[in-house]
């Protein structure tokens, strides 16, 4: 077992921020100490590498509770592997992430998490979870639940989106969350009204408008806030949690606040891309609006403010990235003439924790949080935590060395992820990580990967930790 010491940085938790050397024992933290005291340089004397952070930040590493490597969608998949988009998330200072397998529909849960789990054994370069996307909600899925929340899969996609693939009725969704509410397990709701959607995308498409900028315009935020208000009501009834995933119009995030005043167990997560992108991305001339097709939507730029104001007050509870990318080349391009074929996702697992620094920077939240919304929370909300989100004694020693002043601009040209476009391309930001651990082994430093893929294990995670 070998023995890391990290010296002279600046250690921030969710909880605390101080000056203190890192013992690191193999995988696992073992203490912190002040430095130069006598009980930090014992660390120093018996380690196998130091390590100096001075002038640099010693954080956990990130925890992305929203990826979608190899996803099947719209005749094509995505563009990351477990490999290439687990290496990517370590490059940016994510050591963990939850990805979502999939039941299809006439096929069981269990199935589903098969398939997946054999697209991950051996591939991943840091640790993963599974969440289970139900593809339809029948007496023998119901049974299922059970059992692999006792597996450590205890959260479950719905989709109020996708009629004919995903969707799921508010009878199936009462019955889901009647489960959840029973086994421990948390609903994760795709908050869109997917009926009322097809119907607009009908009509925009007779009309001839079939631009990616259309895609936006169907999908309208009060949409999107009707299916979060609908949402929340059937947890209140089945007295269950839910989870609104990547929340991005300011109607929904205001459904949210208002049950949350009124003490109901909702959350709600929001991604890089609704802070930083809008509908003027979605407008970009020729084709370019394409790239930056997702669901929900970007949303016109007045929204932002309110996103980061959500952060804040912890109406919005975690940061994700629902990495899910595309090509332009031959993906994105199967939408030519006709937005509703174009797949929706974005790549972004590489960037989110400096994307959230950028938001330290400017002000709008600050050291502490960013941590709790990226490391800590999604940690505590899928069973993770002390094991993930936080540097603590007996924690993995997932840590990441991170330098505040460094300055970088994001380019398809020097990012990770296996996609031929960057969503912030010409963006420049502070902030850029220096050093990454995962689990002891340090898989980034000095600008060069020394991970493999393999590395990763298999999180089994207990239920949410974070209600309230």
């Amino acid at each position: 077992m070998s023995r890391t010491v990290i010296r002279n940085g600046l250690v921030i938790t969710a909880a605390d921020e101080l000056r203190a050397d890192v013992l690191i024992d193999g995988e696992k933290v073992v203490a912190l100490a002040a430095p130069e005291s006598g009980l930090a340089e014992s660390f120093a004397t018996g380690a196998d590498t130091v390590l100096d952070a001075t002038g640099r930040y010693v954080l956990p590493g990130g925890v992305d509770c929203h990826t979608h490597m190899e996803l099947p969608f719209g005749g094509t998949f995505a563009a990351d592997t477990f490999e290439t988009g687990t290496r990517a998330a370590a490059w940016g200072g994510t050591t963990t992430i939850v990805d979502f397998a999939v039941q299809t529909p006439g096929m069981s849960l269990r199935e589903g998490l098969d398939a997946w789990q054999a697209k991950a054994d051996g591939q991943c370069a840091i640790d993963y979870g599974f969440h289970m996307i139900m593809g339809e909600v029948t007496p023998n899925s119901l049974k299922e639940m059970d059992q692999l929340v006792g597996e450590g899969i205890s959260s479950f996609k719905l989709f109020m989106a996708y009629p004919g693939v995903f969707y799921s009725d508010d009878g199936q969704i009462l019955r889901a969350m009647q489960k959840a509410a029973d086994n421990g397990g948390l609903i994760m709701m795709h908050a869109e009204n997917g009926i009322a959607i097809d119907v607009l995308i009908e009509q925009a498409l007779q009309r001839g408008e079939t631009d990616p900028r259309y895609h936006g315009q169907v999908r309208h935020a009060f949409l999107e806030a009707e299916a979060t208000h609908r949402a929340i009501q059937l947890a209140r009834v089945a007295g269950a949690p839910v989870y609104i995933v990547h929340l991005s119009a300011a109607e929904a995030l205001a459904e949210v606040a208002r049950a949350r005043d009124n003490g109901v167990n909702a959350f709600a997560e929001t991604c890089p891309q609704y802070l930083y992108l809008s509908t003027e991305d979605l407008a970009r001339p020729g084709f370019e609006g394409s790239k930056y097709v997702c669901s929900t939507p970007l949303r016109p730029e007045q929204h932002q403010a309110e996103l980061w104001k959500g952060l804040r007050t912890n109406d919005l509870s975690v940061v994700s990235t629902d990495h899910c990318p595309f090509c332009f080349k031959g993906q994105k391009e199967l939408g030519l003439g006709d937005f509703s074929k174009i797949p929706n996702g974005l790549p972004g697992v590489e960037h989110r924790m400096d994307l959230l620094h950028q938001g330290v920077v400017d002000g709008q939240i600050s050291r502490k949080r960013w941590i709790e919304l990226a490391c800590a929370t999604p940690a505590r909300m899928f069973g993770l935590y002390p094991r993930k989100g936080t540097i603590a004694p007996g924690s993995d020693a997932d840590v990441v060395i991170y330098d505040p002043k460094a300055r970088q601009t994001l380019s398809a040209e020097t990012h990770h992820m296996n996609v031929d476009y960057s969503c912030y391309e010409g963006k420049t930001i502070t902030g850029k990580v220096d050093v990454v651990l995962s689990r002891g082994k340090v898989v980034i430093s000095e600008n060069t990967y020394l991970g493999s893929k393999g590395h990763g294990s298999f999180l089994k995670r207990d239920t949410c930790q974070y209600l309230v």
